[in-house]
């Protein structure tokens, strides 16, 4: 896996949503996240900035879902329901960017990633630290 892309295009599962996407740092910036929402949805993301990612066909099918502090804004196909890519609370000026989403990319092809503590977010105060562990996949 080359971990330097830098643009590449994606779409939802039924390709009505339709991305360009450049990355702020390639592949290495591959995570997930514990908070409730992360922890059901289970996508590995990598960063973009907010202007570093086009929609190229079907802005209007994407929804968003916000909840907590309604900071973070998780955008998703109104067809097939695939969450795409979202404005990070933990950083505003950037997108997390669903690896699943990523033509051509699989959250299987990373050996391991690392999970960011989302339960214990630095925006809520109190020194936690901001990794919470690492996934790791074994192919058999």
């Amino acid at each position: 896996m080359n971990l330097d892309i830098t643009e590449i295009d994606g779409a939802c599962h039924c390709g009505t949503v339709r991305f360009h996407v450049r990355l702020t740092d390639g592949l290495r910036t591959a995570r997930r996240c514990n908070c409730s929402y992360c922890r059901m949805r289970g996508a590995v993301a990598v960063s973009a900035n907010l202007d570093d990612i086009r929609i190229t066909q079907g802005e209007d099918a994407l929804s968003l879902y916000q909840f907590g502090t309604k900071t973070a804004k998780h955008y998703f196909c109104s067809r097939c329901g695939i969450y795409t890519h979202h404005q990070r609370r933990s950083n505003p000026n950037q997108y997390g960017v669903n690896v699943a989403c990523l033509d051509g990319l699989s959250p299987f092809d990373f050996d391991e990633v690392t999970v960011n503590d989302g339960v214990h977010h630095p925006a809520d105060g109190g020194q936690h630290p901001r990794t919470f562990g690492m996934l790791r996949f074994e192919r058999t």
